[in-house]
């Protein structure tokens, strides 16, 4: 799959997956007693300066980039950020995400008209077979709301993967730097209606060294090199021998949280997981027919360029 692609950028692509995978642990780790709106507002305030100061503002209309803050940021890591304060372990987050594959697809066919090939309509099957086989063998160590939680997320993530395909959005760093202005000041305020002044008051006082290096990594490495990579990538080499090294994200993040926390996944989960990765990768198949279909998405949610790749 990958002979076309130079030794060093089969290891960067693997390690953007690491970072990406582990990032699920660190934010489980550092968020402590921190209210997850208000830690997930210092994140994107350390992605947002003083990148935003460097980095050009992307060739897109403010509503564009608003738009995709609104969706992919606040309101896809939000949901991600609640749904793991309420329980949802970090290896199993990080792989109910990749739903949002089979939902971009799902509503590209019907809010853009994008008619879906059949290995894309082959892999959203899958793909919803895979998740409902992960909700019925979560166990009891998962709650329901935490799960649908989750699932908003990769919902959010979906919508913001549409919103850019409308606009034309070119993926890449100034854009997932930029869209982050819609995100801190709302979570703030999100923060203090839903838990409350004294919560937050609370929630700075508990910002220790761990929330420190937690947000350090999840806006440095994460956000800021991990896509910084991932776009050097993607110019380098077609998206098709790149971006199917990001279905390795879930393994991560359940094998780092299995090592590290003791999260250890229950079968069902297990099996619900590997069809909804299979799903991905169906999804992904190069597809010779001349129907219009759902393009590739960066994990930024913009098009990617030319093959029809997943997340």
């Amino acid at each position: 799959m990958l002979d076309h692609v130079t030794r060093k950028d089969q290891a960067l692509a693997a390690l953007v997956a690491v970072i990406w995978g582990f990032n699920f642990v660190v934010i489980d780790w550092g968020m402590g007693d921190v209210p997850p709106l208000l830690f997930l507002a210092a994140r994107f305030l350390a992605v947002l300066v003083p990148a935003v100061l460097l980095l050009p503002r992307p060739p897109v209309p403010w509503r564009t980039i608003l738009a995709v803050g609104a969706f992919m940021s606040l309101g896809q890591f939000g949901f991600l950020y609640v749904a793991m304060d309420a329980g949802m372990p970090p290896g199993l987050a990080g792989l109910v995400l990749q739903a949002q594959v089979v939902l971009t697809i799902a509503l590209a066919a019907v809010v853009l008209r994008e008619r879906p090939t059949r290995p894309q309509v082959a892999g959203v099957l899958l793909g919803v077979v895979g998740l409902v086989v992960v909700g019925l063998g979560r166990g009891g160590h998962v709650p329901a709301a935490a799960l649908v939680l989750c699932l908003s997320a990769a919902l959010m993530w979906a919508i913001g993967n549409v919103v850019s395909r409308a606009s034309g959005a070119t993926g890449g760093l100034s854009l997932t730097v930029w869209s982050a202005l819609v995100v801190p000041v709302p979570l703030v305020l999100l923060s203090l209606v839903v838990d409350g002044p004294a919560a937050v008051a609370d929630g700075v006082a508990a910002f220790g060294w761990r929330a420190g290096l937690s947000t350090l990594y999840t806006a440095g490495l994460a956000s800021l090199v991990g896509y910084g990579l991932f776009n050097g990538l993607l110019s380098r080499n077609p998206s098709s021998a790149v971006v199917p090294w990001i279905l390795l994200v879930p393994p991560v993040a359940i094998g780092s949280a299995w090592a590290l926390l003791d999260e250890v996944p229950s079968s069902g989960e297990l099996a619900g997981g590997a069809l909804l990765v299979l799903g991905v990768l169906v999804a992904q198949v190069r597809f010779s027919g001349r129907t219009r279909s759902t393009p590739a998405l960066h994990p930024q949610g913009s098009p990617a360029p030319l093959a029809p790749a997943g997340r």
